[in-house]
């Protein structure tokens, strides 16, 4: 069984939520602090941690800021009732895996619960079909344990960035449109935030590349997107 964390101040949605991803037949525990909510999150063995924003003590964006600085990996669904761009700009690139604006349906948060879950699910299965390693000159990833390596030394990439890099350099040569990426990496058409991406790809390029203005690994593709370089 499932088993998912519902940290949402708001007594109404908690026990909606609840009750509804219960029917589902998911094991469900609700918090409604933020303190309390980050203890439960970075302690307990949670498939699903739906987090809302704005919660007492600890918002939710620093939430998942802190769990993903300790490599849990948990995937999250942040909920809020903001519907400006940059406070789904930054929910998303905090580490959350998806974002859903209140007021919301009950199908349609089901619906995104189950599809992260199925998401994550395809991911491990991917896990261990594939190589836990990949080395490429002055560049190794670790893809078990989610660590980068340039020269020598620990590279700290976000979720995100980590995500972009795997992707790549798991298939060199390959091109990749900003579209593309944005559905592969965060699960879904985030039509309209290709922004995001090229943000990213200059912060990984920053970290792994000796000269990121003339990158070795990650390359530009003129007209398409962006590929990792398959002539290593």
């Amino acid at each position: 069984m499932k088993k998912i964390l519902v940290v949402e101040d708001d007594p109404n949605i908690n026990q909606l939520l609840q009750l509804h991803l219960q029917d589902e037949s998911y094991e469900v525990e609700v918090c409604d602090h933020g303190g309390k909510g980050f203890e439960r999150a970075s302690k307990g063995d949670f498939d699903l941690i739906v987090l809302d924003v704005m919660l007492p003590e600890m918002n939710g964006i620093q939430i998942c800021q802190r769990l993903r600085l300790l490599e849990i990996f948990t995937p999250i669904l942040m909920l809020t009732a903001k519907t400006e761009e940059i406070d789904k700009v930054i929910g998303l690139e905090s580490g959350a895996d998806d974002y859903l604006t209140k007021p919301f349906k009950i199908r349609e948060f089901l619906a995104r619960v189950k599809a992260i879950l199925r998401r994550q699910e395809l991911h491990l299965l991917a896990l261990k079909k594939e190589k836990t390693w990949i080395s490429y000159g002055n560049l190794e990833i670790d893809i078990e344990k989610r660590k980068v390596q340039y020269e020598g030394k620990r590279v700290e990439l976000t979720p995100k960035e980590f995500d972009l890099l795997h992707l790549m350099a798991k298939s060199p040569g390959r091109s990749y449109s900003r579209a593309q990426l944005l559905e592969l990496i965060w699960g879904y058409d985030f039509s309209g935030y290709e922004h995001t991406v090229n943000a990213h790809i200059n912060r990984l390029r920053s970290k792994i590349e000796s000269d990121p203005n003339n990158p070795t690994y990650i390359l530009t593709t003129w007209g398409v997107g962006y590929r990792f370089n398959d002539e290593l």
